[in-house]
């Protein structure tokens, strides 16, 4: 096993945080395809947790970039 670096850690933690994006939306579509209200309430929330995720995406590639905004 080689020296960690940056690139490979930020690499690493982006596929991460695009794999939780997908799966929360994918957490969303599946209840979706419930009838109930809860379901439709479950779907929401877990659609706004991909969003952030989506959101947090952004604000590492800047960090990588060198610049937080």
């Amino acid at each position: 096993m080689g020296v960690p670096t940056r690139g490979e850690t930020y690499t690493k933690l982006l596929y991460h945080v695009h794999m939780a994006e997908e799966q929360a939306a994918m957490m969303a579509h599946l209840h979706n395809t419930e009838d109930s209200h809860k379901d439709k309430a479950l779907a929401r929330g877990w659609l706004s947790v991909s969003e952030l995720f989506r959101q947090l995406a952004i604000k590492v590639t800047n960090m990588a970039k060198g610049r937080l905004q």
